[in-house]
């Protein structure tokens, strides 16, 4: 999955797509390199960013959303991420056909139902306190037991509202409320979140707390150590792989892929 931030602000690559015409040229050089799925996303969610309107988000995403559905590959699909189910809505409307939200669905009431009429992907992310807060002090007693929990009730609440099991994916929420060793215990245990039954996605692409281990503060530098967690997730079984530099990443999967197909011969 192909980050594609239309946003001026955001943590890694803030204002380099926000004109429409830039980001849609970004996500075609992304499908050529490698990437099955885009996600859209008007809102920028790194830490210490305060929230974005709907209307803001929709003027945004929707030009771009609309052109890419027409040019794009049928087999590459178009995801937006929003907590708000407005804008989830009228992207779906106009050719988006996952929804990524990471408040899984505590923002807006409405998000649940969207996501069952609409019967598509809907993937859900932990978050502990909100972007603006989250990294203050984020504690756990036990990390990935307690995000589990949380992952699977939401799921659960999903479901109710009538959103089916194959179309649920839940994300960890690497960065998003989490300590260096909070995120690399996480990592260390996807597969206690594969066991869960759902599909897991994985966004640890440029996050800082891998600068913190590499002495790196760029994050733009952080591709290899992206690539390092793009491998481990590989082997875990995560589903999907959210990164920002797809040739690098893509590589890191595709042997990955091969060497987990030799285990075992």
């Amino acid at each position: 999955m192909g980050v594609l931030n239309v946003t001026p602000d955001s943590f890694s690559d803030g204002g380099q797509h926000f004109d429409p015409a830039v980001a849609v040229a970004r996500a075609h050089e992304m499908v050529e390199l490698g990437a099955d799925l885009i996600d859209v996303g008007g809102e920028s969610t790194r830490p210490g960013a305060g929230r974005v309107p709907p209307e803001e988000q929709l003027e945004r995403v929707i030009p771009v959303i609309r052109q890419l559905q027409q040019e794009l590959p049928a087999e590459v699909l178009i995801s937006i991420d929003t907590a708000s189910s407005l804008v989830a809505g009228a992207a779906l409307e106009q050719g988006a056909a996952i929804v990524n939200d990471i408040s899984a669905g505590r923002d807006d009431p409405g998000m649940f139902s969207l996501v069952a009429e609409a019967g598509v992907p809907y993937i859900i992310m932990h978050m502990q306190g909100v972007p603006r807060t989250m990294q203050d002090n984020p504690r756990y007693t036990d990390v990935v037991e307690e995000i589990k929990s949380f992952l699977q009730e939401r799921a659960a609440g999903a479901r109710d509202a009538g959103v089916k099991k194959e179309n649920l994916v839940i994300d960890p929420g690497i960065g998003f409320g989490k300590s260096k060793y909070d995120n690399l215990d996480i990592i260390m245990n996807l597969d206690r979140f594969k066991a869960t039954g759902y599909k897991v996605m994985l966004g640890a692409s440029r996050k800082r707390f891998m600068g913190s281990i590499c002495d790196i503060t760029e994050y733009s530098e952080l591709v290899g150590a992206t690539c390092a967690t793009t491998a481990i997730g590989v082997f875990a079984g995560v589903s999907i792989l959210r990164v920002h530099d797809i040739k690098e990443n893509r590589q890191a999967l595709d042997v990955a892929w091969a060497l987990a197909g030799r285990q075992g011969n």
